[in-house]
């Protein structure tokens, strides 16, 4: 239950939780300064796009790294899992990774890999969204990144819950 719990639910949101605040307020911070320091509006004016040299990249690294990283949490879970049936509950290694095979199918696994691919997306795109609409100087530089790591918390929550009902329900 414990890998399941964690390769479908757990890896994948707390991942992302943890990433809203350090990937999410950075993105935000770094693009927000670069609006209130009217970096942006050279760029425009130069003829380059915003979007293709700073949001793009950015979209693309969070879509492909946030799975990556919820695989690491997810083993480490499962690790740490295992590690509290061994020398707590006395049971042998064996019977808990046979318990794992059992349990944990390549649905589950994949299953927790479209979530966190989406919450990749979404939270990347939320605070380059809030940094590239920052105004009023320094302080609503601060201000949208407290929003955004908000945002982002909240839109993941949202998100998981209907991407589950939406793979329970693709689920045959």
């Amino acid at each position: 239950v414990v890998g399941l719990g964690m390769v479908r639910e757990l890896g994948p949101v707390l991942t992302a939780i943890m990433l809203c605040g350090r990937i999410g307020a950075g993105i935000a911070a770094e693009l927000g300064s670069m609006k209130v320091t009217e970096q942006i509006d050279a760029m425009r004016a130069l003829g380059a796009s915003p979007i293709r040299k700073l949001v793009t990249p950015r979209v693309l690294a969070g879509t492909i790294a946030l799975p990556c990283l919820t695989i690491f949490a997810s083993l480490v879970g499962v690790y740490g899992g295992a590690l509290v049936t061994v020398y707590d509950l006395e049971l042998t290694p064996h019977t808990y990774y046979r318990s794992l095979m059992y349990t944990v199918m390549i649905r589950d696994v994949l299953d927790g890999l479209v979530k966190s691919t989406a919450f990749g997306f979404l939270l990347v795109s939320i605070a380059c969204y809030k940094g590239l609409n920052t105004s009023g100087g320094t302080e609503g530089v601060g201000s949208t990144t407290t929003a955004t790591v908000v945002t982002s918390s909240i839109v993941i929550f949202v998100a998981n819950f209907f991407i589950t009902k939406l793979l329970l329900l693709l689920q045959i």
